[in-house]
């Protein structure tokens, strides 16, 4: 029996229920009941009782969380003090729109801890990117998760989430999405990625008036044509930053909106590799901070 599946039945015990579980441990709730119920065949009985509307943890539940979690702890302890012997290259893949909120982070955290590990950044689409680490071209790439079709071979762990926005020019006066649309060209995120995609499905979802020749992969150069007045469009906004250098109105979609989940991908052979153990942890405190940063911004 793996030992994720006692930390996440203490996540159970914690939340009080598998959804609050799912989120803390970064699962889905099909997942989390799958690990429970695993863990009752290793036990051979019980440990939650299904009767009712909602599922309640038996006695032995939180007599098997008790009895593990001074194990557990123990051995994160030893995990930890032997880390700074963790040592080697790891190739990291990122999407290029996070390069300038992330890698800087990612890349001193990991050089105060562990000293000895080389980290090798590449850039990329999320496309090429996730195929590489398949082919083990690369150990790991950030990446926006596809909503359909990711690949089963490879770990997807969620990092971030960002809602799409629309930005228009800083003068444009117009009150609703629709007289946005009709007022100003679109432009368009390359359909080619998984933002574009998503873009796309949501205006020809909402917007029956709709114009536009460019095309464009870089935010940036999305937010400067916008600046400049020379359209719209439905961007993720990674970094805030950008907004200072070309100004632009932002307009939030509201309940709908679409949004890109940016996930650390790596094989599923490499679940106990250490250097990416490291890796996943630096990158999740960094993306933490992000977040928090992101929204003490008020973007």
């Amino acid at each position: 029996m793996k030992l994720d599946a006692f930390l996440t039945l203490d996540a159970v015990l914690r939340g009080g229920t598998l959804a609050a579980a799912a989120a803390e441990m970064d699962l889905t709730p099909s997942a989390v009941s799958m690990k429970m119920k695993q863990l009752e065949v290793y036990m051979g009985q019980p440990l939650f009782d299904r009767s009712g509307l909602q599922v309640r943890p038996t006695r032995l539940a939180h007599d098997v969380s008790a009895a593990m979690r001074g194990a557990l702890q123990q051995i994160e302890s030893l995990r930890k003090r032997t880390s700074v012997g963790i040592e080697g290259v790891v190739r990291l893949g990122m999407i290029e729109s996070m390069h300038p909120v992330l890698l800087p982070g990612v890349l001193r955290l990991l050089r105060d801890r562990y000293p000895l590990l080389e980290v090798r950044p590449m850039r990329g689409r999320s496309s090429g990117l996730s195929a590489a680490v398949k082919a083990g071209e690369l150990d790991a790439a950030l990446v926006a998760q596809p909503e359909r079709g990711a690949s089963s071979r490879l770990r997807w762990q969620p990092m971030l989430r960002r809602e799409l926005v629309l930005v228009a020019p800083p003068d444009a006066a117009e009150t609703s999405i629709a007289a946005l649309f009709r007022q100003y060209e679109w432009i368009r995120y390359d359909r080619e990625t998984v933002t574009g995609a998503l873009a796309t499905r949501y205006v020809n979802a909402h917007v029956k008036e709709k114009r536009g020749s460019f095309e464009f992969d870089t935010v940036a150069a999305i937010v400067a044509m916008v600046s400049a007045g020379l359209g719209i469009s439905l961007v993720q906004l990674a970094d805030p930053k950008l907004c200072q250098m070309y100004p632009v109105r932002i307009v939030r979609l509201g309940r709908g909106a679409p949004a890109l989940q940016l996930s650390l991908v790596t094989r599923k052979a490499d679940d106990d590799d250490r250097a990416l153990g490291a890796l996943r942890d630096a990158m999740t405190s960094v993306c933490a901070d992000a977040q928090r940063h992101r929204t003490a911004s008020g973007v």
